[in-house]
C-alpha cells in the first residue's frame, strides 16, 4: 500500500496532493511565492496533515512545474506536461487531448489510451493565451475574474480587438470602457481573442476527442465554452474534482508507479 506524493509548484499557484494505494487522500492548492523552496515545504506539510499522514510514511515524492527543481526534498522531479497527462487520464479516462492554460504559458497534450504523453505543443513565448492575460484584462476593467466570466454570458456581440498582444489589448479596453461599451461585448472579445492561441495549439496537433481542460483557467466557463465553440468540442469534465490540481495528482500517480516497480516515465 504505497504512499505517494505530487508537488506541482506552478508560475501563479502550487498544489500538493497525497495517495494512498492510488487514491487521493489529500490535495492543497495556494499562491506561488518568489520561494519556491519554503512554498513547496510549506504545501506539502500542509497536505501531510490534511491525510494524517507523517513524511517517514511517503513512500515516493514527484515534483513537477516551473520549480520543480526547488521541490527539495522530491524523489524525481518530472514535466509537468507528462504529469497533466496521466492526472487527467485518472480522471477521465477516455481522455486522448489536454489543454492546459496556465498562468505563463499554454499547453495541448495528446495522450494514449493509458495517459501517457505522444505529443505536445507549447506556447510559452506570449502572455496572450495564458492566465496572465484573464487577469491582466480583468484588472483593466476592475473587475473580478467571476464577474469576467458571468458578463462573458451576458448579451451582445464580442467586440473584435485588432491585437493580440496584452499591451495593446489593455489600450483597446480601456477605449472601449471610455466608448461606453458594455462590459458583455468586451469580455466576449478577448476572451475569443485568448482562444484564438489556445485552439492553434491544439489544432497543431489535431483535435483527438475525448478533450479536457486542466489548470485554474479551466475553471472559467467562459474560457472553455469560448474553447467549445471554436473547436467545435464538446469539453469533458472531472466530475467535480479541481482541474488545478491535476498536475499534482498525475505527479502522485507516477510516484505510485516508480513505488511499485511500473515506472514507464523517466
Amino acid at each position: 500500500m504505497p504512499v505517494t506524493a505530487g508537488v506541482d509548484i506552478g508560475s501563479t499557484a502550487s498544489k500538493t496532493v497525497i495517495m494512498v494505494d492510488r487514491e487521493p487522500v489529500a490535495q492543497i492548492i495556494g499562491p506561488s511565492t518568489t520561494n519556491p523552496k519554503r512554498t513547496a515545504q510549506e504545501i506539502y506539510d500542509k497536505a501531510l496533515e490534511q491525510a494524517g499522514v507523517k513524511a517517514s510514511e511517503v513512500n515516493y515524492i514527484v515534483g513537477t512545474g516551473y520549480g520543480r527543481t526547488q521541490v527539495e526534498f522530491a524523489t524525481k522531479n518530472i514535466s509537468e506536461i507528462t504529469c497533466h497527462g496521466r492526472g487527467a487520464h485518472l480522471l477521465q479516462p477516455s481522455v486522448r487531448t489536454v489543454i492546459d492554460v496556465g498562468g505563463q504559458d499554454t499547453k495541448a497534450i495528446c495522450v494514449d489510451s493509458q495517459g501517457n504523453l505522444l505529443d505536445f505543443a507549447m506556447n510559452a513565448k506570449c502572455a496572450a493565451g495564458t492566465g496572465w492575460f484573464v487577469e491582466a484584462m480583468s484588472r483593466s476593467m476592475d473587475v473580478s475574474i467571476d464577474e469576467v466570466q458571468e458578463s462573458y454570458f451576458g448579451e451582445g456581440d464580442p467586440c473584435t480587438f485588432t491585437s493580440m498582444c496584452c499591451v495593446f489589448a489593455e489600450s483597446e479596453v480601456i477605449n472601449l470602457i471610455n466608448e461606453g461599451v458594455p462590459l458583455p461585448r468586451i469580455v466576449k472579445g478577448l476572451l475569443q481573442s485568448l482562444v484564438i492561441r489556445v485552439s492553434s495549439l491544439t489544432q497543431r496537433l489535431g483535435v483527438v476527442e475525448d478533450l479536457v481542460m486542466t489548470g485554474g483557467v479551466a475553471k472559467n466557463k467562459g474560457v472553455q465554452d469560448a474553447i467549445e465553440q471554436k473547436l467545435k468540442t464538446k469539453m469533458q469534465g472531472f466530475n467535480g474534482t479541481d482541474p488545478q490540481i491535476v498536475g499534482a495528482l498525475g505527479a502522485a500517480v507516477i510516484a505510485a508507479d516508480f513505488a511499485e516497480g511500473k515506472a514507464v516515465t523517466s
